[in-house]
């Protein structure tokens, strides 16, 4: 039998009698370690299963039912479950066996949500947008920026669920750096949704940063000699791109708040504080990107003012030599009518005087341009 089946069966892990019919199906298991994903029962989507106790990693239990017993039984530790990208099938037998709310559990498996807090029950539903900067070598109007995608945060008494949707954002370096710090990771399931909203909003900043410097280079090549010549599908892409990052980043806000300031069963009261200073990076992240909003406007209508700017000067320009021009177009028309009596009509010096007289008139014309920056 799998191990997606056996979790269907256990539905209350603190009952006697559940606890009896975990340990027969235990038997029945082979042991396997979660943190093989090709050779996980739970299919593929799961990167690693741990629990801690006085955080610190229990090396022995590395299938997630008997974790989740031990967990239950002692009533001491916790089960940090993560996922990435599973499927109905693979998750429906964690979310029996974790009594995961419908809701919740379609959310995660779809995706595409705004970052947000639920409450159901005793379990505490979270989603954040994760971004990454794609580096380019030069930006141009197709240049993707920023690179978004999700983690999904299931917190629990005595476990973490986290479904991760996206190729970037992994959370084995967190993992590491929290069990480095044992003291942090023994304030329970808690202390881990706190690193990952930390983890999360560092990302931001980060992303910000980066973004930045290809603000202030656009921006640099704006008011350069040529930046009429710039070509404004540049700035809408960053504008396009700064949007996409606005979306991950200013929903956030109010359930990052709610962590901080509302009381909240899972959430012990010490861990609120670390939330506040997540939520004070988070603000700082938000008004980054509005000045880089504001920024981007002003560069665009400048761009459009120093486009509207070079257009009048060429005008000006071709006006001058059309002026220029119109002074011989006017001599050779007027002795191009075939009239018998013109002056000097006949006279040996008439053209040469002609020539020279237009070409004067031009010379005068030329040089009163050039002198008021016409040409």
């Amino acid at each position: 039998m799998s191990m997606a089946g056996n979790l269907r069966k256990v539905t209350e892990l603190g009952r006697v009698g559940g606890l009896r019919k975990v340990a027969r199906l235990a038997r029945r298991r082979p042991r396997v370690d979660l943190s093989h994903p090709a050779r996980s029962p739970l299919g593929s989507s799961v990167v690693n299963c741990v629990t801690y106790q006085d955080g610190v990693r229990v090396p022995q239990c590395t299938d997630l039912v008997d974790a989740v017993r031990m967990v239950r039984k002692t009533g001491e530790g916790f089960v940090w479950l993560g996922l990435h990208e599973p499927t109905d099938r693979e998750f429906a037998g964690i979310a029996e066996l974790f009594d995961l709310h419908p809701l919740a559990v379609e959310d995660a498996v779809e995706a595409h949500q705004r970052p947000k807090l639920e409450h159901y029950g005793n379990t505490l539903f979270a989603v954040f947008k994760t971004v990454c900067y794609v580096e380019h070598e030069q930006l141009t109007a197709t240049s993707e920026v920023v690179n978004t995608g999700e983690i999904m945060v299931f917190v629990g008494e005595d476990f973490v669920i986290t479904v991760r949707h996206g190729r970037h954002g992994s959370l084995g370096p967190l993992r590491e750096e929290l069990e480095a710090h044992p003291h942090q990771l023994a304030k329970g399931p808690a202390a881990v949704l706190h690193a990952i909203a930390d983890h999360v909003v560092d990302d931001y900043l980060n992303v910000t940063d980066a973004v930045q410097a290809d603000i202030d280079q656009v921006e640099t090549e704006v008011f350069s000699e040529n930046g009429a010549r710039l070509d404004p599908g540049r700035i809408y892409q960053m504008k396009r791109e700064l949007l996409e990052l606005k979306r991950a980043v200013v929903p956030l806000g109010r359930p990052v708040e709610d962590l901080a300031t509302r009381p909240i069963r899972v959430v012990a009261p010490e861990i609120q504080a670390y939330f506040r200073d997540v939520l004070d990076h988070l603000i700082r992240a938000k008004e980054q990107i509005a000045a880089f909003d504001e920024l981007l406007n002003s560069i665009l209508q400048a761009h459009l003012a120093q486009v509207t700017v070079a257009q009048n000067e060429d005008m000006r320009k071709i006006t001058a030599w059309a002026a220029v021009i119109a002074v011989p177009t006017m001599v050779c028309g007027v002795y191009g009518m075939n009239f018998d009596n013109m002056p000097e009509l006949h006279w040996r010096f008439g053209y040469p005087l002609v020539m020279v007289v237009m070409a004067a008139a031009c010379l005068v014309l030329y040089r009163g341009f050039r002198r008021n920056g016409w040409l």
